[in-house]
């Protein structure tokens, strides 16, 4: 069978793995994870091996525009100071950590190949963290701050990565430029991708069809991200933008119908790249294995109990004062983030799980030096990240619910209060539109009634409000046109609430998929 053939038919059980994980409430990635390692006791499974620059281009964008389009920015920004800790001051001290723990157990591969490795187990995942953190309803603000880190800190894990890279391969390294370039690349990544955004956005206004529209944006990420990349600026910091902007814009530019669609489309992107680039570490764990022929195999579990043990403990030696450090040098952002409980910031501390972005930049790595000899401990370095991801994934988000009820962290209230307060405005916009269009005697009062009186219980619910007398029903087409109108009232309402940042990002993306749910159902 060939190699592209064996992929796609692994393809299906591993998403049969995941509904089967989606039945028993475990989230997928953890599944996807374990069933990628167990692809290497398959014999007769051919070795698929990618270009390392397409791993990058392939998986990275799509994944971080997907959850930067999702993440809410009101949040994003107000816990900024603590998630540019963890981004780039923790990711800088994971990399050291992680560099000084391998070396002191492989001293023969040089410090170079240990920056590498470190950098490449540094950012813990975006996908993963979304994933695990959404489905065990963590409080929000834990929530906010891990996407915000799996976002920003795959930039500055990356650039680091580049550097120790170019230190492998060439032997050469100076700190003062790279410091230089990676404020130059970071800035650049900002703009690239802002600019993006804004444009595309002025361009979504003459778009009117779903598949167009879904299209157009996995293109844009695309786009986004070579451009920015052949600018030196970063590609990462550029999608992630981008994939902001656009999370602000797509909800007032785009029609029920072109939303509802393209989650979908983009749901399933994220879905097959996470399962296929496990599908393909799983394809060359054997090879993996057999190159590492040359080393002990104390050698090889000293290197990862060391990687792993360096990783997870200088996440949770940082996790307090990264905390608690912004608030007491900035009275501005306490008095706008409150000082988190300690059982929270040791429940951030325990969820930095690797994941695509890690597997992709092991993948990624050189075959070889630029004086053609075989790039040092390459093969080390790739089953030393996939045994920290098997093990940050799996171990660290299985435990994840037994250490958060025994730390006794509770469901965070304020999303449900705001989306009550959002449901209850929605509501009382609809029901100022209807009236308005009943002063107008633009329909009868006995076909004004139904919609209204639907408005009057769900308001009812949140509110005590006092029932009117029931009146006759009227005709199915008057009764849609009132609908829409309705419908219309709540959207805009809706999006006002957003603007004025009385809710966040994630209370509009579900109150308004509720509402294009509900168009759809009554047709446009």
């Amino acid at each position: 069978m060939h190699p592209v053939e064996t992929i796609l038919a692994l393809l299906v059980p591993t998403t049969v793995l995941a509904v089967v994980a989606k039945k028993i409430s475990i989230p997928y990635p953890i599944v996807l994870v374990i069933g990628g390692s167990l692809l290497a006791f398959i014999p007769g499974l051919p070795s698929a091996r990618l270009d390392p620059q397409l791993v990058f281009l392939l998986f990275l964008p799509p994944i971080l525009y997907a959850t930067a389009y999702f993440t809410s920015w009101r949040d994003f920004r107000d816990n900024l100071p603590s998630i540019s800790l963890l981004a780039v001051g923790l990711v800088l001290a994971t990399t050291a950590a992680v560099a000084t723990a391998f070396h002191a157990v492989v001293p023969g591969l040089g410090w170079p190949a240990a920056f590498v490795l470190g950098a490449i187990v540094s950012p813990p995942d975006a996908v993963a963290a979304t994933a695990i953190a959404q489905r065990l309803r963590l409080p929000r603000q834990i929530v906010t701050i891990l996407e915000g880190e799996s976002l920003v800190n795959d930039a500055t894990g990356l650039v680091l990565l580049k550097f120790a890279t170019a230190a492998a391969v060439t032997g050469t390294f100076s700190a003062g430029t790279a410091a230089l370039e990676f404020v130059l690349v970071a800035a650049g990544g900002i703009v690239v991708g802002a600019a993006a955004g804004l444009l595309f956005a002025r361009l979504e206004r003459l778009l009117d069809d779903s598949v167009l529209a879904a299209t157009a944006s996995l293109l844009v990420c695309f786009v986004v991200y070579i451009l920015a990349e052949r600018l030196h600026a970063s590609g990462v910091l550029a999608v992630v933008t981008a994939g902001l902007i656009q999370g602000r814009a797509v909800p007032r530019l785009w029609t029920p119908r072109m939303r509802v669609e393209a989650t979908a489309f983009w749901d399933t992107v994220v879905f097959i790249l996470n399962a296929l680039i496990f599908v393909l570490i799983g394809l060359q764990l054997p090879s993996i294995v057999a190159g590492l022929s040359g080393l002990e195999r104390g050698t090889v579990v000293d290197a990862i109990f060391a990687t792993l043990a360096a990783a997870v403990g200088i996440r949770l030696l940082w996790m307090f004062p990264g905390a608690y450090l912004p608030r007491l040098l900035f009275p501005a952002y306490a008095a706008r983030s409150p000082k988190p409980p300690g059982t929270w910031v040791l429940l951030v501390g325990w969820t930095g799980m690797r994941g695509i972005v890690s597997l992709a930049a092991a993948l990624a790595l050189p075959v070889a030096t630029a004086s053609g000899e075989p790039f040092p401990g390459r093969d080390l370095i790739l089953i030393v990240t996939f045994a920290v991801i098997f093990a940050t994934l799996v171990l660290q988000g299985l435990t994840l619910p037994a250490f958060i009820g025994w730390l006794g962290i509770g469901k965070d209230a304020s999303a449900f209060q705001e989306e009550r307060q959002a449901r209850k405005a929605l509501a009382e916009a609809a029901l100022a539109r209807i009236d308005t269009l009943a002063e107008e005697h633009v329909l009868p009062a006995h076909q004004i009634h139904p919609v209204r009186q639907e408005m009057v219980d769900r308001l009812r619910q949140l509110v005590r409000v006092d029932p009117e007398p029931d009146l006759p029903a009227s005709t199915p087409e008057r009764i849609l046109w009132l609908r829409r109108e309705s419908l219309d009232a709540q959207r805009d309402r809706l999006i006002a609430l957003r603007q004025d940042e009385v809710i966040g990002d994630d209370v509009l993306h579900r109150l308004q998929h509720e509402l294009d749910l509900e168009e759809m159902r009554i047709g446009r």
